[in-house]
């Protein structure tokens, strides 16, 4: 069977869906690009909900835009916090109906409590979302930072252990130089240090694929064709999109077992918003 899963940071649902200013716009568009594209499973990450969830607002669009799907969402909530962080699911009706958990990792407090990773247990696989933590300006979070990668690659681990394991989100890494545009200019800033990208190769080396890298082979090409790898692209500095500066920071990482039975695994067209992109997997299993 074929399937079809994308994965976006959206930096705010409400804004998305609710939205008034030109970004809202922007990004309503791509969550309808979104809804249009009729993935199976789509995954969330950076909803920025209140505790209670998505509101009455939230769900209408939701619900019109994607009639034939289950909405399952995980918020921030105290000692964290709120409104901070969130992750959410999206998937289609006529799919198994399958087991949903909220895990927590033991990671540094109030990590947990942030609603970072949702699970959704298939019969023949697990798909996981989730929003790794930044080690923010000044790298103050780094060493909390460095045990949270620990104790998520133990759990993608247990999981890969029961059944294949498909693994997206906003990871906050870019793992080799060619991951962004100015390797030089950012080193050991938030998302390129030294540990982080050690820590985001023990993941790999812990029985993960890069799905991208996998595809695509010697990335190099993409800039022959003049296509973009990257997922992110700062609003700070307005022509970062149109200049090709960014970094790719999300994945979809599926355990080695099933690599072979990837189709594509590529950054979609978002238009002119800034900041992350979506990102699509299809495979076969």
């Amino acid at each position: 069977m074929k399937y079809k899963f994308i994965s976006w940071n959206i930096d705010s649902l409400n804004a998305a869906l609710t939205g008034t200013s030109e970004r809202a716009a922007l990004s309503l568009a791509v969550v309808k690009q979104l809804a249009d594209a009729k993935p199976d499973v789509l995954a969330i990450q950076e909803t920025k909900l209140p505790s209670s969830g998505p509101k009455k607002a939230h769900l209408e669009v939701l619900e019109d835009l994607f009639a034939d799907y289950n909405i399952v969402w995980r918020s921030s909530n105290e000692p964290a916090r709120k409104g901070y962080s969130g992750t959410m699911f999206l998937y289609k009706k006529n799919l198994p109906e399958p087991i949903v958990t909220y895990p927590e990792i033991g990671a540094p407090s109030p990590m947990d409590f942030e609603g970072r990773i949702i699970t959704l247990e298939f019969p023949d696989f697990f798909v996981t979302t989730v929003y790794t933590p930044n080690a923010q300006e000044g790298l103050t979070r780094l060493d909390l930072r460095g045990i949270w990668d620990d104790k998520y690659r133990e759990y993608l681990k247990s999981l890969d252990a029961q059944k294949p394991v498909f693994a997206c989100g906003d990871f906050n890494a870019a793992y080799t130089e060619i991951d962004l545009a100015n390797p030089k200019g950012n080193r050991n800033t938030a998302g390129f240090t030294d540990q982080e990208r050690e820590k985001f190769g023990l993941l790999l080396a812990s029985g993960f694929t890069d799905s991208f890298r996998k595809i695509h082979g010697d990335i190099e090409r993409f800039y022959t064709e003049g296509r973009s790898l990257y997922t992110w692209f700062a609003q700070r500095a307005k022509t970062s999109k149109i200049n090709n500066s960014g970094w790719r920071i999300d994945y979809w990482l599926v355990s080695n077992r099933i690599a072979e039975q990837l189709l594509t695994s590529e950054p979609m067209d978002s238009g002119e918003r800034l900041d992350h992109i979506p990102i699509l997997l299809e495979f076969e299993i």
